[in-house]
């Protein structure tokens, strides 16, 4: 071996110890000087507390119990005109010295007795407002946030704040607002040898929580759980403030692993819940339980998206399914979703459902496999290139046993029960024996073809689902940001109707598709057998059910008879059917509104071979109201009605608008006499006019966005490419707005 130059050992000593002498000087200095240095630092803070934030705060006493140990008492922060936010009576705090000699902050170990948070919310002032003001800014410029870096930084922030040795007692949580409140009360807590153990009580004894598990942050190891005494874990606050009732036996935390590189920040966890019940209006009208579920979940964050990897794994009981979920922030906001379960056991599959969530499937057995995959991507910028695939494949798929509803009932006769508002009405027979039953054979073919074009073009071919218009619903809804057009087929339509309740929530529209899928891929009932059911079950007036009460109510007709205008005015009032009255004027003719639907139901007929071509608005001046009838109709303008027919899709109850009575003149006109109206009664009369044309220029208008959405809806896609659809697209919306700016050019608007 060779020896070192002597001469490079003397100059390394040289170097070496002039500087190791110049660390001990600083550190005695900087060790002698602690005490200061440590109040130049909290009067910093508390400097900088009342400047950015208005918080008032104050210690006690502040000193160092030894090389890295300070201890406080009595610290307050109060918000300026606020209620008190902390409180700590004793807190002692060390940190490690090899991160703070590279200027990185972990705590060692923490003693904490006696404190508390108190956070209030009182008539909208709060305490802990400050949280959400942005500080000042006094550059011109800005950066954008690299996401990837700022979660790395979020997460060992986190994790270094997380003592490797921990003694909490008597620390307590409240919140208050105006109308709930919550306290909890940490007994005790403590970190021992990455040991986590706590006791908390949940408003002064009504539950005791445990917090329990490894706590190993250095590692970035981390596997907790929480669970209570004898209970389950609920938080009745949630309930009262969101209506959404939550409660578990246990949920568990996991975090395994934290990779940062290549210009992202990868998180791999997991989290796991056991007796989950969930129960909110909007997702379904009973309890919805989860016995098992978990996720594991690898979460990637780059520098402008967040997203849950391909490689995470979702199990519900004996289900599986890779989720894929990615959320772009700039330029542009993107969210994609892909789901894929491989092929799995139908029994698992139907057996994972959660309880309370789909009623009408529950005891059904199956056999045989299923595959699901979805596939959703949408550039806000460009929504209407929104990609979505939903499709449930089978191989071999049966079912073996009905349950608590039998899906082929509707094969017979039946007895059907319609809901109004959650309230059954009278029931209906379906079937022979009721005289007001109508056989498919025996409605007009006017009427079956009109329906079909405008509810379901497709529906002798589909199976169940238009992907198409499910796409085109979405898109609508996004654009409206409501939930405005639903996309449901004739079959998703008599589904609802014949097995489900009305209720409008998520849990009954998955079970509407489920159904559907069930009865079109199984082949339980004919197209046909379908078609006549839906005639005579749906809605088509206020307590109006079936095509014979409908045709014999409008009409005076059979079913049989009706004609081809008569047929279309029923096909428009199926998406609103307590709205139907409001189509007539009080003569018994039709609005003038609905002259553009009838040429275009009418156009589309056409060119099916379903009807001649006709160039006076397919017997849209033929249909008059039964005569009974016309004496019902309220004499409203024409933008009220069409409000009225529109609104006749909700289950809210409508009302006739009548106009108002002529007031007699009172007390003081009749003693001093009435003025003279003559002149004011020709003004209205010209404002009247100039209203009329308005009115029909916007009614001109709303028939061609009619006419031009249910072409863009019925484009023919057969041998087309994407590209060739979109172009069709863009050429008919240009071909509208020529139209629109002709139609006001001749207005002189």
């Amino acid at each position: 071996m060779k020896r070192l130059n002597p001469k490079y050992i003397r100059i390394a000593a040289f170097i070496l110890i002039p500087l190791f002498l110049i660390f001990l000087i600083v550190g005695y200095t900087t060790y002698s000087k602690r005490e200061s240095l440590l109040q130049k630092a909290i009067d910093k803070a508390k400097a900088k507390a009342k400047r950015d934030y208005n918080l008032d705060v104050k210690i006690g006493s502040a000193h160092f119990t030894g090389s890295s140990t300070v201890s406080f008492t009595d610290v307050t922060i109060v918000p300026e005109q606020r209620d008190s936010l902390l409180n700590i009576k004793t807190l002692v705090v060390s940190v490690k010295l090899l991160p703070l000699a590279v200027g990185d902050i972990k705590l060692a170990d923490v003693i904490l007795q006696d404190g508390f948070i108190n956070l209030t919310s009182v008539k909208g002032v709060k305490n802990f407002d400050f949280l959400f003001k942005k500080k000042k800014d006094t550059t011109t410029t800005h950066t954008k946030v690299d996401l990837a870096d700022l979660s790395d930084h979020l997460i060992n922030e986190l994790l270094y704040k997380i003592p490797d040795n921990l003694a909490l007692s008597n620390f307590s949580i409240s919140f208050r607002d105006d109308s709930t409140k919550l306290k909890l009360l940490a007994k005790n807590a403590m970190i021992k040898d990455g040991n986590l153990t706590s006791t908390i009580d949940v408003d002064n004894g009504a539950a005791t929580w445990h917090f329990a598990g490894k706590m190993h942050p250095s590692d970035k190891d981390i596997d907790v759980k929480l669970y209570a005494d004898g209970k389950k874990v609920e938080l009745p606050i949630i309930e009262k403030k969101f209506r959404l009732k939550l409660n578990f036996d246990t949920i568990s935390t996991k975090l395994t692993k934290v990779e940062h590189g290549g210009g992202e920040t990868k998180i791999y966890g997991s989290w796991a819940v056991h007796n989950l019940l969930i129960h909110h209006p909007a997702l379904s009208s009973d309890n919805i339980e989860f016995p098992d579920a978990s996720i594991d979940a690898n979460v990637f964050v780059g520098s402008n998206y967040v997203s849950v990897d391909s490689s995470s794994l979702i199990h519900i009981k004996k289900l599986t399914a890779h989720p894929f979920i990615k959320y772009t922030l700039n330029p542009v906001k993107i969210y994609e979703l892909k789901l894929n379960t491989g092929w799995l056991n139908a029994a698992d599959i139907f057996d994972a459902f959660p309880s309370g969530m789909f009623d009408a499937l529950n005891g059904i057995q199956v056999a045989g496999k299923l595959n699901y995959g979805l596939n959703f991507y949408m550039d806000t910028s460009k929504p209407d290139d929104l990609q979505f695939d939903s499709r449930l494949s089978k191989d071999n798929f049966k079912i073996i046993k009905y349950g608590k509803t039998d899906l082929t009932k509707l094969n017979s006769s039946f007895v059907y029960t319609p809901y109004e508002k959650g309230k059954p009405m009278a029931p209906h027979l379906i079937g022979p024996d009721n005289p007001e039953f109508t056989p498919l054979e025996q409605i007009a073919p006017t009427l079956r073809n009109a329906v079909m074009t405008a509810e379901d073009p497709s529906f002798y071919t589909n199976h169940g689902f238009v992907e198409e218009a499910i796409r085109k619903s979405i898109v609508t809804d996004f654009k409206d940001k409501k939930f405005k057009r639903g996309g449901s087929g004739i079959s998703m339509q008599l589904v609802k109707n014949a097995y489900l309740s009305r209720e409008k929530t998520l849990a009954r529209k998955i079970e509407e598709i489920l159904i559907v899928w069930i009865i079109e891929n199984n082949r339980l009932m004919s197209k046909n057998r379908m078609l006549e059911v839906y005639f005579n079950i749906i809605e088509w007036g206020r307590n109006i059910y079936g095509i014979s009460e409908a045709s014999h109510y409008y009409f005076g007709k059979s079913p049989s008879e009706l004609s081809l205008g008569e047929s279309i005015y029923l096909a428009s009032i199926v998406p609103y059917p307590k709205g139907g009255l409001y189509a007539f004027q009080p003569d018994g003719t039709l609005r003038p509104g609905l002259h553009g639907y009838f040429n275009l139901i009418g156009k589309l007929m056409a060119q099916k071979g379903y009807t001649q071509r006709d160039t006076n608005a397919y017997g849209f001046y033929s249909v008059r109201l039964r005569e009974g009838l016309r004496r019902a109709i309220a004499p409203v303008d024409t933008a009220t009605a069409d409000s009225l027919m529109k609104q006749g899709g909700d289950d809210n109850e409508i009302m006739p608008v009548l106009e108002d009575p002529v007031k007699k003149p009172g007390f003081f006109q009749r003693l001093f006499g009435k003025k003279d109206t003559t002149g004011k009664a020709e003004e209205e009369k010209e404002k009247q006019k100039e209203k009329s044309a308005k009115e029909k220029l916007k009614e001109q208008i709303e028939a061609l966005k009619q006419e031009y959405k249910l072409k863009i809806d019925n484009i023919d896609t057969t041998g087309k490419t994407r590209k060739d659809i979109r172009q069709e697209k863009r050429r008919l919306r240009k071909e509208q707005d020529d139209k629109e700016d002709e139609l006001k050019a001749k207005a002189n608007l």
